[in-house]
């Protein structure tokens, strides 16, 4: 298999569970999907592949060759591109709003004391309580260790005298791709900041 031009020189020699994940991205540049080495090994051998654009490199071995005695190799790069343009479907254009997803935009801070917390120390708060009429959506809700979750109860900031520290934002698709993987690389992460907007909160992570 002819390989496109590498940028970096880093070779790993890792199995598909355990690698980091391959970030799949359409003619455009627009994210596809995270694969494991194994689904990204299928678009090279369907000819889906353009060109590699990581600078990571990961190998997967496969089976011995009858003639040879040989073990294949199969090596692909941190980031990869393939043919076509990727169309969203119909409601998976925003982002799910999770848990986990919220405290990562938030970079672990509560917004209301400004500490940074472990994710378990963190909950969910919601701006406008829920039982006031307020909806459980990116623009009202924020990250917030438990001891301000508490003091602020069921009122909203400006009753609880607690000034949000930062402005909640609704997630938009590529930063979900950067909250969905917790073991995300130096140059895919470059990648998909490139095309966060100026509010993100790691558009200069």
């Amino acid at each position: 298999m002819q390989r496109a031009n590498w940028r970096g020189t880093l070779a790993v020699m890792q199995t598909s569970e355990s690698a980091p994940r391959i970030l799949i991205v359409d003619s455009h540049g627009q994210p596809v999907r995270w694969a494991v080495l194994a689904r990204a090994a299928r678009y090279y051998a369907s000819g889906k592949v353009l060109t590699d654009l990581g600078e990571n490199l990961f190998s997967m071995c496969g089976g011995v060759q009858e003639e040879s005695g040989q073990r294949s190799e199969f090596v692909t790069s941190s980031i990869v591109m393939i043919r076509g343009r990727h169309r969203i479907p119909s409601g998976h254009a925003h982002v799910g709003l999770t848990k986990h997803r919220l405290f990562i935009r938030d970079r672990q801070i509560c917004a209301y004391c400004g500490d940074q917390f472990h994710e378990s120390e963190l909950t969910v708060e919601h701006i406008v309580p829920v039982s006031r009429g307020g909806l459980h959506q990116w623009t009202n809700v924020v990250t917030a260790c438990r001891s301000c979750n508490t003091r602020k109860g069921n009122r909203t900031p400006e009753q609880a005298r607690m000034p949000l520290l930062y402005v909640p934002y609704a997630v938009c698709r590529n930063e979900g791709f950067i909250l969905s993987n917790r073991r995300i690389l130096a140059d895919q992460m470059a990648f998909l900041q490139a095309t966060l907007p100026k509010y993100s909160r790691w558009a200069h992570a």
